[in-house]
């Protein structure tokens, strides 16, 4: 047995090497509520990702080129660059609250078929409460992270979490540790952080992911990226899909990219994250703050689908549950977290969205009843620029986070001012929404950052 190391992956996750099998994607933290919360792991060949690897050959992303056309004759997978292959073996998790006992769970086998992947479910939590986390193999290789559960409905307590969108690996910021605005987000620690879809581009090289090992690369990729590893290894977090980290662009059930199926692209994503059965979900965060995350791909309409009350993003079932669910709170401040925009504006040849025209009959349906509630805001995703605006029809306000990176903004400009606008900036960054109170009066700030933690945007709102 080789002698003990230790190897610092990023800010914040460490990785004991003693032995055969690492873990690369360190740890994700998903699911989190008062009591329970949901912890993936993925047994690793080798302690790190391997940004040495060779390079896939260039190819063009109009057609779903094969998978076995993209690598250099005699290369696979694992030599490429940004390989973190699995390994199999045993896993457990050992988790323990402030001053109390650990707790260590039964050792677990992880496979190929799996991808060498485990969820373990923690129950039994208690609320408000930081908790440490250790995942171990046979070997005696660790890596650890923390989290905190959400604070009981009636505790009045102040809350910060992030929200982020887009992001590639050819698009990273920097080039060892992969995208900046992670460690400037882990800085600022927040309770828990939203990825709201577009995890990676399935459909843009390098390599087009037309079969389930290209998609499973590209994901343990980019999550094994070390500025990534330590943010979510050390943080609550909700992960959400939108259409390139499902299958393609602009995609909805029953399609297909290349030789990788849409059941395929679901399975994988339950297979590389922490996430529920079911895809829309509601969380508490105290008296003054609840979370809602729709699902955006899995329910929809064809986009071509002439616009009426029969053409949905939502689908009947998920729609009836938020009027439900929304309608039942007494959270202070309600935010609906979506992947797509709410309210836009949008680019007029976009039809992929609740503020396109091709989807207006649903849009004016949820935006009038967001409006009718006391305190409701949006957060959405996938636009490639920042923003936050106010529907001209109903007054509601969304807040557009931007993607990852600043490679990624485009496809609007600053000189487009709408009169929607309270904010607008075309730039890579995140945004985050904190609620606290202010000599006993609740407030909802929404702030945006660069990618270089600069804030950019304060939008003070108080509750009413």
């Amino acid at each position: 047995m080789m002698k003990l190391l230790w190897i610092i992956l990023g800010l914040g996750i460490a990785t004991s090497v003693v032995g055969e099998t690492y873990f690369a994607n360190g740890i994700k933290i998903g699911e989190v509520d008062q009591d329970s919360a949901i912890v993936w792991t993925r047994l690793t060949r080798n302690p790190a990702i391997d940004l040495d690897g060779t390079k896939f050959k260039k190819v063009s992303s109009k057609v779903p080129v094969p998978a076995e056309m993209q690598l250099p004759d005699g290369k696979t997978l694992d030599d490429m660059v940004g390989a973190v292959p699995g390994a199999p073996g045993e896993v457990r998790l050992t988790w323990q609250a402030k001053g109390e006992t650990p707790v260590i769970g039964d050792w677990c086998r992880v496979e190929a078929a799996s991808d060498y992947t485990y969820r373990f479910s923690l129950n039994d939590l208690q609320p408000a409460t930081e908790y440490k986390l250790k995942v171990e193999n046979r070997d005696g290789v660790s890596a650890s992270g923390h989290f905190k559960t959400a604070p009981p409905k009636d505790m009045v307590a102040p809350i910060t979490f992030s929200v982020i969108t887009c992001q590639k690996f050819s698009s990273i910021d920097d080039p060892v540790n992969g995208l900046k605005i992670y460690h400037n987000m882990l800085n600022l620690q927040p309770d828990f952080f939203v990825h709201t879809g577009d995890l990676e581009y399935y459909d843009q090289p390098a390599p087009l992911a037309t079969n389930p090992a290209f998609a499973r690369f590209k994901m343990t990729r980019m999550f094994g990226l070390p500025y990534i590893v330590s943010f979510v290894s050390n943080t609550a977090g909700y992960f959400m899909k939108d259409d390139h980290d499902m299958l393609k662009d602009d995609c909805w059930p029953g399609a297909t990219y290349g030789d990788l199926t849409w059941d395929q692209g679901l399975q994988i994503l339950h297979e590389q994250f922490p996430l529920s059965k079911i895809p829309y979900r509601t969380f508490r965060w105290g008296k003054d703050l609840q979370i809602w995350l729709v699902e955006g791909r899995e329910f929809r309409s064809p986009n071509k689908m002439p616009d009426g009350p029969d053409k949905s993003i939502w689908g009947a079932e998920q729609k009836a549950w938020f009027f439900r669910t929304v309608k039942a709170s007494d959270a202070t401040f309600k935010v609906l977290i979506s992947p797509t925009p709410i309210v836009g504006p949008d680019r007029k040849n976009k039809n992929d969205n609740l503020a396109n025209v091709g989807f207006q009959h649903e849009g004016d349906e949820i935006r009038k009843f967001i409006a009718s509630q006391k305190n409701m805001y949006v957060a959405c995703g996938d636009r490639h620029w920042q923003y936050v605006s106010v529907d001209s029809k109903t007054g509601v306000k969304e807040f557009s986070c931007g993607p990852t990176s600043n490679a990624r903004a485009g496809g609007w400009k600053n000189s487009m001012v709408f009169p929607e606008h309270r904010y607008l900036k075309v730039q890579g960054g995140f945004l985050t929404i904190s609620i606290d109170r202010k000599n006993g009066t609740p407030v909802l700030t929404a702030r945006h950052y660069d990618v270089d933690g600069k804030l950019c945007n304060e939008d003070v709102n108080t509750g009413i």
